[in-house]
């Protein structure tokens, strides 16, 4: 799975930090994210869908392979 929840990010100008802190997870968790280390949960991908107020498929995209 991929996401663009770094460059999502970037348009809100929001921290790791923040993020993490407005959907309830630890900045570590949000950098595996970005990393693609960590594949969210379906209740936390639709948290941060909602918080950017965008369809979970305009974050994540899930690859062939997965």
């Amino acid at each position: 799975m991929t996401n663009n929840l770094k460059v999502q990010r970037a348009i809100k100008d929001i921290s790791q930090e923040e993020l993490a802190r407005q959907i309830g997870v630890s900045r570590q968790t949000i950098n595996a994210m970005e990393k693609a280390k960590y594949v969210p949960s379906t209740v936390l991908s639709l948290k941060i869908a909602r918080f950017f107020d965008v369809r979970v498929e305009d974050i994540f995209t899930l690859e062939d392979t997965d």
